[in-house]
């Protein structure tokens, strides 16, 4: 079980910065070589920390194009929507258009919402980049321990142990296929999970990797050295 190249840095605004410059590189990259930039975002506070500076260097254009790893079944307009508050921090007010922005509909109730979400994937290319969490439990996106991981590019989640209980979720077959694949992981809360995982652990951060990169985008109070 290959681990990611870990990134180590003093607190989440450090972090942020950096993973903010790396981004716009790497969509500068895929744009150079491609003409586009397929981009899956993540969920959380950091990585909304992360979308508010690329809102402040208004980054993205009609080039980029925006995907999500999972959401939860929720009203559109509910607040713990990953949509809803990613759109308010960063995508409402950038250039990238509205149709390049896409949400999961989740609205529909998991299994018409995943659906629909792979008829839209059917047609896409591996993506670029991928940015994904980790929950204290080593899950990411949607995919939880115990839990299915495969089967269809995006997958009806049920029983979910955070609520809500049903939620969609990428597959880590479709995540597989992207070629960078960037874990943003802080706080002391991760620190345990963390440490599994860096042990090699059977956790769902653990099933992911990209085909060119893996990494880990880490605050000091998540690492730890005693592993």
């Amino acid at each position: 079980m290959s681990l990611p190249a870990w990134h180590v840095f003093a607190d989440a605004n450090a972090l942020v910065a950096e993973l903010s410059a790396a981004l716009c590189a790497e969509a500068a990259s895929a744009i150079a070589a491609r003409g586009d930039f397929h981009l899956v975002l993540a969920g959380g506070t950091t990585p909304l920390a992360l979308y508010r500076a690329l809102a402040s260097q208004q980054v993205g254009d009609a080039r980029w194009h925006v995907w999500y790893g999972d959401e939860r079944c929720l009203p559109v307009d509910h607040p713990e929507r990953n949509s809803g508050a990613i759109e308010a921090a960063w995508l409402a007010a950038s250039a990238i258009p509205p149709e390049n922005r896409r949400p999961i509909p989740a609205e529909l109730g998991s299994r018409a919402a995943a659906e629909s979400y792979g008829a839209w994937l059917a047609g896409v290319a591996d993506f670029d980049l991928v940015l994904l969490g980790m929950g204290e439990d080593g899950h990411t996106a949607s995919l939880f321990p115990g839990h299915d991981w495969n089967g269809a590019d995006v997958l009806a989640v049920h029983d979910a142990p955070k609520p809500p209980p049903e939620r969609v979720s990428l597959s880590v077959a479709r995540l597989n296929r992207s070629q960078q694949v960037w874990f943003v992981v802080t706080g002391a809360g991760k620190r345990e999970a963390l440490s599994c995982w860096k042990n090699g652990a059977s956790l769902p951060v653990s099933a992911i990797h990209g085909k060119q990169q893996t990494a880990a985008w880490i605050d000091r109070a998540a690492w730890s050295t005693d592993t």
